[in-house]
């Protein structure tokens, strides 16, 4: 017996690939039948995927089909008749009444220039409209005298006639009475230049007539004049008056101020700003697409959210619609006969009356961001217009 181990094979293993397993005929059944439909497979789920990202995209935008009623938008802003207040007058500031953001009403003083020199020039214009005044009542006392003179003139040429009709009776008689040798020729002589006299007074006596009626034609012509610097005076003590009114700057309206730019003791020269107003009467101004106003109208419903109020809502009406696009009012306007084309859509602006009697409504002010929404299918306010 030896003591080496004879090795043993392994047992054979028949291959399948030369020898392939009998199909039977149901296995042959459940394989899946490959066609030309299972090469579109890809196709139509990438167009599935795609037609569900345009129409995901319609609905973010609400294109049609998926338009809505109300039309948005962010590009809204608060916005107001913000006043500038100025000063006609240059002078020295001497008060200023009011503070940073103060609410104030009509007709409340805000600040003062310097009174001294307008209230000089003030009296200076009162007392030449009294001169002027003056010497219009004087004119009438110069009407009257002129008309006395005209009198006067003319008793004395009635005077001079008759002293002139007496020396001609004179003289007749007198050259009768000297034909006859009763009076000398001395006698004769003395009642000729008697009579020469009388006739020189009458001529004398209507040139003085004359002279007064021209007196009093330049007497009348005067009163233009005089009536003329009565109101050239007048003016400019109404002028003077306005300017001294001016050096006391008052609120034109109810409001509250912005920040007071000036100071006591500063000098301003005319047309300097002072101070803004922002008036109490607000609105809203909100820039919308030109694909979103086909059914915006006067009148509809409109409501909007300020994000100074953390979104608070308040509600108001369509008042009115821009009749051109925002660009169409800019300083410069696009040019778009040249070069390359890009269409955008363009914003018309939309202003929205605010409803009275909101309590946030108060908190508003100009400038502030807001987001609106119209209401497209309400019916516009009876009397509104288009």
């Amino acid at each position: 017996m030896s003591d080496t181990a004879t090795p043993v094979s392994p047992p054979s293993v028949p291959s399948t690939a030369a020898n392939p397993p009998p199909t039977t005929p149901a296995a042959s059944a459940m394989a899946p039948a490959r066609g030309p439909a299972t090469r579109w497979l890809p196709a139509i789920g990438f167009g599935a995927i795609a037609v569900a990202g345009a129409l995901a995209v319609l609905y973010a935008w609400r294109l049609p089909p998926f338009s809505d009623a109300i039309v948005s938008t962010e590009n809204a802003l608060v916005r107001g008749q913000v006043t500038m207040i100025g000063t006609q007058l240059p002078g020295y500031v001497t008060s200023v009444d009011v503070a940073d953001f103060q609410q104030v009403h009509a007709g409340d003083l805000l600040a003062v220039i310097d009174q001294r020199s307008y209230r000089a020039r003030r009296e200076q214009a009162q007392a030449q409209l009294d001169a002027s005044q003056a010497a219009l009542d004087n004119w009438e006392q110069q009407k009257h005298s002129a008309a006395a003179g005209i009198v006067q003139a003319q008793a004395m040429l009635d005077n001079a006639r008759a002293q002139a009709t007496k020396a001609d009776a004179d003289l007749g008689r007198v050259r009768r009475l000297a034909g006859d040798g009763s009076l000398s020729l001395r006698e004769q002589d003395a009642s000729t230049a008697g009579n020469s006299q009388a006739r020189a007074a009458v001529a004398q006596a209507r040139a003085a007539l004359d002279i007064a009626g021209q007196n009093q034609r330049a007497v009348l012509v005067n009163r233009a004049a005089l009536q003329a610097a009565v109101a050239g005076a007048r003016a400019a003590l109404h002028a003077a008056e306005v300017d001294f009114d001016n050096t006391r700057i008052t609120a034109p309206a109810d409001g509250r101020l912005g920040q007071v730019a000036v100071r006591r003791g500063a000098y301003v020269n005319a047309g300097a700003l002072l101070m803004p107003l922002v008036p109490t009467e607000l609105w809203v101004i909100a820039n919308y697409k030109e694909t979103q106003m086909s059914r915006v109208r006067v009148g509809q419903r409109a409501w909007f959210r300020a994000d100074a109020l953390d979104g608070a809502r308040l509600s108001g009406v369509v008042e009115r619609i821009s009749p051109a696009t925002g660009a169409e009012f800019s300083a410069l306007p696009a040019d778009n006969a040249t070069g390359n084309y890009v269409k955008i859509a363009q914003r018309i602006p939309v202003r929205i009356r605010i409803d009275p009697r909101q309590a946030d409504a108060a908190r508003l002010g100009p400038g502030m961001s807001v987001v609106t929404s119209i209401d497209t299918n309400a019916a516009p306010a009876p009397g509104a217009q288009p």
